[in-house]
């Protein structure tokens, strides 16, 4: 029988180990293939492979419960102001989601926070990471709903799945102290376990009327200020730019 080369040999044993083919039967078969047969049995193990694959990318998808798909191709970073030492490259390279590291997206609205927000949520989805997408105001309204109902463990539980969380138009609806606290628990229990994109046009120093609890405020900005990252959006509304009511293409 025809040697089999190494490569090949590494390369089934890599697919089928990927497909939980114990150890033993993966031994067998490789004493006993010959190299067409290995050839044919690998690439049904590829096959199957990439078709779990795709599926497991449209499922995070449909987890994260994006409302509406976006893209970085295109978007303008002019007036996208960046720390000292990182930036745009470092953001889109995720790194910042590895190490559970937190970003605040701040600016007035309609410069594009949420669009960069969500365009880096759906690109981890693809590379296989779970993410959630919530409003803050609905998210607040589904803990208070949750914790009515005796579901709150299970919808933290759901919350506690992702490895992003982003948090969308965070402090454009003030919280009672419930709901204020609830959301707490839900960004204390991230804290260096997952990051929370933050897309917000209110200031640090203004998030105690946010929360109606100063030193509730505090708390969270001194986690997110030790394990975070702050981007300045600025410039034009693109919202104001894009729109059909003045004329434009809204391409």
């Amino acid at each position: 029988m025809p040697r089999i080369p190494d490569a090949e040999r590494e390369e089934f044993s890599s697919r089928a180990r990927s497909l939980f083919i114990s150890k033993a039967t993966i031994a067998w078969f490789l004493e006993t293939a010959t190299p067409g047969q290995l050839a044919a049995c690998s690439g049904m193990l590829a096959r199957e492979l990439e078709s779990r694959e795709r599926s497991k990318r449209a499922r995070l998808l449909r987890q994260a419960r994006f409302p509406v798909p976006k893209a970085v191709e295109g978007f303008d970073w002019s007036n996208v102001r960046f720390p000292e030492g990182w930036g745009r490259d470092e953001m889109l390279s995720l790194d910042f989601v590895e190490r559970a590291e937190d970003l605040v997206f701040h600016g007035p609205t309609g410069r594009g926070k949420t669009h960069v927000a969500t365009a880096l949520g759906i690109e981890a989805t693809r590379r296989g990471v779970p993410v959630r997408f919530f409003q803050t105001a609905t998210l607040v309204l589904q803990l208070g709903k949750a914790k009515r109902e005796g579901t709150l463990d299970r919808l933290l539980a759901d919350v506690g799945r992702a490895e992003l969380v982003i948090l969308d138009e965070f402090g454009y609806v003030p919280f009672d102290v419930d709901g204020a606290r609830l959301l707490y628990q839900v960004i204390s229990d991230s804290y260096e376990r997952r990051s929370i994109v933050f897309t917000t046009n209110v200031e640090f120093s203004r998030w105690g009327t946010v929360f109606a609890d100063d030193k509730l405020a505090a708390a969270i900005v001194d986690r997110v200020v030790h394990h975070g990252r702050l981007v300045e959006f600025g410039g034009p509304s693109h919202r104001l730019e894009e729109s059909l009511m003045l004329g434009k293409s809204g391409s």
